[in-house]
């Protein structure tokens, strides 16, 4: 068998998927002129791109596009194989012959994927457990296989094959007390008996994290296997190390969000580069991720940055084996410190800041396969370009790789030649996926998403900037349909964060063109606080929640209705989540006579009560100047509950009772205090939902709830409330 990706004299046509679609306009207009606005629907069963695989070659990128049915809300997944020497091929469909999801070539060209498919003991082993398989793949999509590739007693969450493919390294949840991926009475120390009760120490951490309660004594472990034959054998070595006193415990990709890009092979496949936080009674008011190196051979893994107290992660090691660059921040404890790129000599250990004169936070990054530059994406203002790094000097060059606004670029694979594979999406449509040569211009390969967006009532993003609090220039974005005749109400937007940024970018969750299709002119402002303008702008809502960003709120509000006179200032809702909900809570109380409603999502209402039940304590720590206990003036400061006798204006709240980092419970007292005053409100509460809404038919719901509460308070027929109305007398 050839294991081997080679080219086939033809391409199957898609029927369902057209490909070489024109890029976006510079303004983001879509250029359809009669055309129904976009749904609710369409947003919720929006075909979804996943990030491509590149052949080791470079000649093929294989992708994925997960479809959901319009009646069931179903999901399946389709795999596509494109040629990147003929970009104007069609891609051709690939079957797996099974669930396949993360896809990864190694260097034996094999294609290794996660599968919980039967195995090889289907009639004795364990019902739908996840394990790594692989088969090969050809140019005109055939398939040879697929072959189970690990037979391990616990799921595999995800993996990284070995540069020579000779080793692979997977990581799932084990015991820290277990020897190998998986043993008996795995996971069920918390659980002393006779009841159902969980049982935790103060010593362990977490107690429950983002939306899952912690299983004590067992965490994400990273092990490594070598390969025979395609096979997984022996035991595996614990990269974390034997157990036992002083011992490195914690997750590893970290958790909730970590992943593969956490853990990395040596480029000489001699070991694994891997990031983890010690789990202990300090973890959650720490941001202390540091990079450990494990030789594989039983020992403790060797902790490489151990004098940075603050944040370490994404270890990429250079091809040529030199340097291990990775991202780090400066201040301990503050999630949201600059992300610098430092760079580790491997065979001195010499390390330093190379991007240090570089006023912006680096996400990814990714080595060429010349070890020459690194790439690396970055906010800035209200898009995410790629950047170009010299890792001598740590220069930065900022790369024009797409005509017009480069919007959000993500998932960057450099390949040889100096060519780039990435996706990038805007507010105008769902990522799709380019090509640059020569760091040009970049081609777009796929259409999942704009041929749709161009079917639907053209909608446009405007940028705006004005002088926000302190006088200091501020940016914000107006999006509205394009041919609508008339004037239209206005939304304002609050991001969540706070350091975050309603940038140029697409959503399934708090989309701005699906709100601007209903008719509203949806107004973002990035408020002081927001990220891609600098660490400076960016620390400016420390110990100062209410004051800048409301500032900022004001003054972005009236900046676009004086730029805009089609938008209708006399009809205005405020939208917001996480932070945004906070914000609409202060706005409630301080800000009470301008909207016409209000939806408030998981938002922070009483702060005292949110710092006693959230989770990752370093975050109030930090942007209050300590514990509740330590900095109760600062806290009750920006508390919004000290207003809610201002509150008059109606209000929808929306929670998940799975958001442990804004318990439910925020909402439930919002929603008391709403009753008690008899002002109009409603409450949306999501059984199974964490901090975001994620299911597809429970999305579908927020959209319908929330276009009603606006179109009730907006339309010339609202009902307005009656001045008769009575609160709700205390009990």
């Amino acid at each position: 068998m050839k294991n081997t990706i080679r080219l086939t004299a033809s391409f199957a046509a898609l029927a369902t998927l057209a490909f070489a679609a024109p890029a976006f306009a510079d303004d983001h207009t879509d250029t359809s002129t009669e055309a129904p606005p976009m749904s609710a629907k369409d947003l919720v069963t929006m075909a979804g791109l996943g990030s491509p695989t590149v052949s080791p070659d470079g000649n093929y990128a294989l992708y994925y596009v997960r479809t959901t049915d319009q009646d069931t809300f179903e999901r399946a997944t389709t795999f596509y194989l494109q040629d990147l020497r003929n970009t104007d091929a069609d891609p051709v469909e690939v079957n797996l012959g099974g669930s396949a999801s993360s896809p990864a070539f190694a260097s034996d060209s094999w294609l290794y994927f996660l599968s919980d498919r039967p195995g090889v003991d289907a009639e004795e082993n364990k019902e739908n457990s996840t394990q790594v398989w692989r088969a090969a793949l050809e140019g005109s999509g055939n398939v040879t296989g697929p072959m189970q590739v690990t037979d391990l007693p616990t799921d595999v969450h995800g993996f990284h094959v070995s540069p020579d493919a000779k080793r692979i390294a997977v990581f799932g949840d084990v015991g820290r007390d277990c020897p190998t991926f998986g043993c008996e009475n795995d996971g069920t120390t918390h659980l002393p008996g006779p009841g159902t009760g969980r049982l935790y120490d103060g010593a362990d951490g977490f107690y429950r994290h983002w939306d899952t309660w912690e299983t004590p004594g067992t965490f994400s472990r990273l092990f490594a296997f070598d390969l025979e034959n395609g096979k997984a054998v022996g035991d595996g070595v614990a990269a974390d190390g034997p157990n036992g006193k002083g011992a490195l415990v914690g997750d590893t990709p970290t958790k909730p969000f970590g992943g593969g890009e956490e853990i990395a092979w040596a480029a000489d496949s001699s070991g694994l580069y891997f990031s983890a936080r010690q789990a202990d009674g300090q973890e959650p008011m720490s941001t202390n991720v540091d990079i450990y190196w494990s030789a594989l051979n039983g020992t403790a893994p060797i902790n490489l940055t151990a004098a940075n107290a603050a944040y370490d992660n994404q270890p990429v090691p250079s091809p040529d084996g030199k340097w291990l660059a990775y991202t780090a921040m400066e201040r301990p404890n503050y999630e949201s410190d600059r992300l610098v790129i430092h760079l580790r000599n491997v065979a001195s250990g010499e390390t330093r800041a190379l991007t240090e004169n570089f006023d912006r936070s680096f996400g990814a990054i990714a080595w060429t396969p010349d070890s020459k530059w690194i790439i690396g994406g970055a906010q800035d203002v209200l898009d995410t370009p790629a950047f170009k790094i010299n890792p001598q000097s740590g220069e930065v060059e900022r790369l024009d790789l797409v005509k017009g606004n480069e919007a959000r670029i993500s998932g960057i694979t450099p390949i040889a030649g100096n060519r780039l594979l990435f996706t990038r999406n805007s507010i105008a449509g769902p990522s799709e996926m380019y090509l640059s040569e020569d760091w040009k211009q970049a081609e777009q390969l796929t259409d999942v998403g704009t041929s749709l967006m161009a079917a639907r009532a053209p909608v446009t993003t405007t940028r705006f900037s004005f002088a926000g609090a302190n006088g200091e220039t501020v940016w914000g974005q107006i999006t509205k349909l394009k041919d609508h005749e008339g004037t239209m109400p206005a939304i304002l937007y609050v991001h969540g964060g706070p350091q975050g940024s309603f940038n140029d970018s697409w959503s399934s969750r708090w989309n701005p063109k699906v709100v601007a299709s209903q008719g509203y002119a949806v107004i973002s402002v990035d408020f002081h606080g927001s990220t891609g303008y600098g660490q400076d702008f960016t620390d400016a809502i420390n110990k100062g929640w209410g004051g800048k960003p409301l500032e900022d709120l004001q003054k972005g509000l009236a900046a676009a209705l004086e730029r805009d006179s089609q938008i209708d200032g006399t009809k205005a809702c405020a939208m917001g989540a996480s932070y945004g909900g906070y914000m609409l809570n202060w706005i409630a109380g301080k800000w009470p006579d301008r909207f016409d409603c209000l939806v408030q999502h998981d938002g922070l209402f009483d702060m005292r009560s949110f710092y006693y039940s959230t989770e990752e304590l370093w975050f109030p720590r930090w942007d209050f100047g300590g514990s509740y206990a330590e900095a109760t003036e600062e806290y009750e400061k920006w508390n919004p509950v000290n207003y809610v006798d201002n509150w008059k204006t109606p209000m929808l709240v929306i929670t998940g009772e799975k958001d442990y980092r804004v318990p439910y419970s925020q909402g439930l007292q919002s929603f008391t205090a709403l009753q008690e005053r008899g002002i109009p409100s409603q409450l949306l509460v999501f059984p199974d939902e964490n901090h975001w809404v994620l299911g597809r038919k429970n999305s579908l719901q927020w959209h319908n709830t929330v276009f009603d509460w606006l179109d009730r308070w907006l339309n010339d027929d609202s009902v307005e409330p009656s001045p008769d109305a009575e609160p709700i007398a205390p009990q």
